[in-house]
């Protein structure tokens, strides 16, 4: 500190208060690298993500033999790399936990990826991701996460790039009527019709929906419910369909709308018994790990909560 001082004459006010920030969040880093285990969960916590492999689609019955479809992800090794806390220039702090999930060769693994790699103590990773999570939820470097990590009845969202169609017309891209089948029309029976204005403004807006390039775009699918859990082969169900190709790595955290917002919205107004989904009491926290998964039941599922479809409605 004594150098910045002799250096402020002749650095400006934003070099220095780069420099702060700099060795501020370097600090924190460190400090934060060994995380607390903390096994309480409340109402304010966001707790990280995992990375998972999209296997593919099935059916599954409920207790009144409904069949339902559901999407199978599958967990290849995720474990923790790092935790990240960064100091923002407003003083505010930014706080996440670094996830890496299915092992490479380290002949195919750059130099740099290797050190950071050997540093966490972690085999080398194909991929890598960041999840944001509040102060109370960082988790030690080196753990291995597990699907116990979601409890069935949640929900969560599932993010990921969605299968690319190419170039396609409005009626497919953007589900427009189009023109006329038979009578007036001719040749251009999928067109999109007038795209321009009057006189004024004699141009077409920017953003008009026309033809063009479809799908292939990162996209979040949420409010999936988790219907069952097995950890024995880290697999994960949830209900309805995924974003992506079969075999893609996809993220999957708490849903924001239906478990992160809804429990501190409900907490706040003081319904406790709404925190969470019907049938939860409370979450892994600060993760779900190996340990956890090793105490638990292999397969769990979660309860049909819902009324038979199959009888008529009073």
């Amino acid at each position: 500190m004594l150098r910045l001082w002799s250096l402020q004459h002749r650095l400006s006010p934003l070099q220095c208060r780069t420099i702060r920030t700099t060795a501020a969040a370097r600090a924190a880093a460190a400090a934060t690298k060994e995380a607390p285990v903390d096994s309480q969960w409340t109402a304010n916590s966001v707790r990280t993500g995992l990375i998972a492999r999209k296997r593919g689609m099935t059916a599954m019955w409920d207790d009144h033999g409904a069949r339902y479809p559901v999407t199978v992800l599958q967990l290849e090794n995720c474990q923790v790399t790092a935790n990240v806390k960064t100091v923002r220039d407003d003083g505010s702090e930014y706080h996440a936990v670094q996830v890496a999930a299915s092992d490479r060769p380290e002949k195919t693994t750059t130099k740099p990826m290797l050190g950071h790699f050997k540093k966490a103590g972690v085999p080398p990773k194909r991929v890598v991701k960041e999840f944001p999570v509040t102060p109370d939820a960082h988790v030690p470097v080196g753990t291995t996460l597990s699907a116990i990590h979601f409890v069935p009845g949640q929900y969560v969202d599932v993010i990921a790039n969605s299968i690319g169609k190419g170039y396609q017309g409005v009626m497919k891209r953007w589900n427009f009527k189009g023109l006329r089948a038979s009578h007036g029309v001719s040749v251009s029976h999928r067109s999109a019709g007038a795209t321009g204005a009057h006189q004024d403004p004699g141009r077409v807006w920017p953003g008009k929906k026309m033809a063009g390039r479809m799908g292939g775009k990162r996209i979040t699918t949420q409010n999936l419910a988790v219907v069952r859990v097995d950890s024995a082969l880290d697999l994960v169900f949830v209900r309805g369909c995924v974003p992506g190709i079969d075999d893609a790595q996809v993220m999957v955290r708490d849903a924001k709308k239906k478990v992160t917002d809804a429990a501190q919205h409900n907490y706040a107004k003081g319904l406790f018994e709404k925190i969470l989904p019907k049938g939860l009491d409370s979450l892994p926290f600060p993760a779900g790990t190996k340990e956890l998964a090793k105490t638990l039941p292999p397969i769990i599922a979660a309860p049909t909560l819902r009324r038979s479809p199959f009888l008529p409605r009073e």
